[in-house]
């Protein structure tokens, strides 16, 4: 045999090897039944070989047949292998950005990143989980042009997309009195220690609620910033301290030994945006602040 067959010839073999039948293997093949007959006879001459018995009743392999079937698959498969990686190859590179992100809002960083993953041209998002400083000091060193993270904005910061994630509630142990309770106020905390970052700027969430427990009420310091809420809440359950709880965290991550208590302290909340180096606006981050955009809309 001089040449290799042709790779329909060889698929037409294996689809009548599967069905054992002209019709439903030309039916497939979007084929009409003699184009699959004479593409079988041609390949058995090539080859020198029949591959099939035929009778009025039925099709069967003949030895021959069913030796080189799976060469025959693993033929087609290498074939539709190669076409694939080839389309790959031919393919315009993806876009690529990176974003950092407070593990709080990590959900919306996912939707955003799906949702840009979806758009046409796509673009890839890596997400980097960051705290505030580390997203911070990230952002300052341009290893990535973009973070999704809470107020206050680094300085030298442009920042859009802003949004606000309530606070209205308060993580205390399963077995602690105020879980039993309908509601907390700060006067009932007296006795109690609640978890707060060491770091809290004026006007801030973290320093109006200091303000509100000043006096008598006590302040247990855990980090200078307070990014990852739900690791806080191991600390919750040792009992060590209460946690002001976003609804975010509330809704999200339920522990049968942490109980979310509604906190009627004020208007608590948080404020979350996108902040990205002032000056010109790359087109990528462009691009991320409508998603980011888009997605706080539509969720």
């Amino acid at each position: 045999m001089a040449t290799a067959p042709p790779l329909r010839d060889v698929q037409c073999f294996a689809h009548v090897a599967r069905h054992l039948g002209f019709s439903r293997a030309a039916a497939e093949l979007g084929m009409s039944q003699p184009a699959v007959s004479q593409a079988v006879a041609r390949l058995e001459r090539q080859l020198g070989v029949a591959l099939f018995e035929r009778s009025s009743r039925a099709v069967r392999l003949t030895p021959a047949g069913a030796g080189l079937l799976p060469y025959a698959d693993t033929l087609l498969e290498t074939a539709a292998a190669f076409t694939a990686e080839a389309a790959r190859l031919a393919a315009p590179p993806r876009s690529s950005i990176q974003l950092a992100y407070a593990p709080l809002v990590g959900a919306l960083a996912a939707r955003a990143a799906r949702r840009l993953a979806g758009r046409e041209p796509a673009i890839d998002v890596e997400l980097r989980p960051l705290g505030w400083r580390a997203a911070t000091e990230a952002l300052a060193r341009g290893e990535v042009p973009a973070a999704l993270l809470s107020a206050p904005f680094p300085l030298g910061c442009t920042t859009g997309a802003r949004f606000h994630v309530a606070v209205a509630h308060l993580a205390v142990p399963a077995g602690d009195p105020l879980a039993a309770l309908p509601r907390v106020t700060p006067a009932l905390l007296g006795r109690h220690k609640v978890l707060m970052p060491r770091v809290r700027p004026p006007g801030g969430m973290w320093a109006r609620l200091a303000g509100t427990l000043r006096g008598a009420y006590q302040h247990q310091e855990v980090a200078d910033d307070i990014d990852d809420y739900a690791a806080l809440l191991d600390l919750v359950a040792a009992g060590i301290g209460l946690l002001p709880a976003p609804r975010l965290l509330a809704t999200s991550i339920r522990r049968p030994d942490v109980r979310y208590v509604p906190f009627d302290a004020g208007d608590l909340r948080l404020t979350f945006g996108l902040a990205w180096p002032a000056g010109r606006v790359p087109a990528e981050v462009t691009t991320l602040v409508h998603a980011v955009q888009e997605t706080l809309w539509t969720r």
